[in-house]
């Protein structure tokens, strides 16, 4: 498979908006060819050993952790109720996601952005809430989950529905990659930090009225939101009794990415062998550009 280019080029007003505000969102970028080849492969993952509910774990944690729902089809009052459905690394059991994240128009799209001359892949994920469900995806950083340092490394969201406020579209608290405070990773659906982990949790910016500018964007097919790893973002719950919003997400590494191990965040075996300081080799880490 040949690597396929992006609709357009990313504009030098969209590269200083990404740096800027820590996010920008591309309009009309990728070819709809590419996102309904990824449309069944996603379908898959969701039933695959590398994508959890997350909404089970949120309802783990809310009764102490003593065991997981596992009925979940209506809430108390009888409401129908969704799933919230995440995983990561898909690409390492399902070629179609190594294609599209090497392949598709995202690794140019990034080295613009980056301004970096190589682009690696460092991991991707699929992350999907069914109509009905009211879990929030909680503020967090993504560079607190990479083991990785560095400054050219971002995150690339792929919506394959039409997203809006109401289905949960994605918050980013603009300017928030200039903060080099080192934030801890959380459980995702709670701001509870994960065990082990350093540094300071991530601020509740729901809670804290007027203090950020935070900001979102309604995306269909072929739009695209690609933020810097240091940029704190979040979500809420997918209101709509009908509309889904499934979205892929492909993290990048560029030029200044190194290995660094982050403590307590969750580990892949595919980086064993890893040391800090290590650059990015292609066993670990594929080539997406050049």
């Amino acid at each position: 498979m040949a690597h396929i280019a992006p609709l357009r080029a990313v504009t030098e007003a969209e590269i200083e908006a990404f740096w800027r505000d820590g996010v920008v969102c591309l309009r009309s970028i990728m070819p709809a060819e590419v996102l309904d080849s990824m449309v069944q492969p996603v379908e898959d993952a969701l039933v695959s050993s590398a994508t959890a509910d997350l909404s089970e774990m949120g309802d783990a944690l809310e009764s102490g952790g003593v065991q997981l729902v596992t009925d979940r089809a209506v809430d108390d009052s009888g409401i129908p109720r969704g799933h919230f459905k995440g995983g990561t690394d898909h690409w390492l059991q399902q070629s179609e996601f190594l294609d599209f994240a090497v392949r598709s128009p995202l690794p140019e799209i990034v080295a613009a952005l980056l301004r970096s001359s190589t682009v690696r892949l460092y991991e991707d994920s699929v992350l999907v809430k069914e109509p009905g469900t009211q879990e929030r995806t909680a503020f967090h950083q993504d560079l607190a989950y990479f083991h990785l340092a560095g400054d050219q490394i971002c995150t690339t969201w792929v919506p394959l529905d039409t997203v809006s406020a109401e289905t949960g579209a994605v918050r980013f608290v603009v300017g928030s990659h200039l903060d080099r405070t080192a934030y801890r990773p959380n459980l995702f659906v709670t701001t509870m930090a994960l065990p082990g982990t350093e540094g300071e949790e991530v601020p509740d910016y729901d809670e804290m009225k007027g203090e950020a500018r935070i900001i979102s964007f309604d995306t269909e097919p072929g739009d695209i939101t690609v933020h810097h790893a240091r940029t704190i973002h979040g979500a809420n719950g997918n209101a709509s009794a009908t509309r889904r919003r499934r979205a892929i997400s492909v993290r990048y590494a560029g030029d200044d990415a190194r290995f660094m191990t982050r403590a307590g965040a969750p580990t892949k075996s595919h980086h064993a062998a890893l040391r800090d300081g290590d650059e990015l080799n292609l066993d670990c880490f594929p080539a997406a550009w050049p």
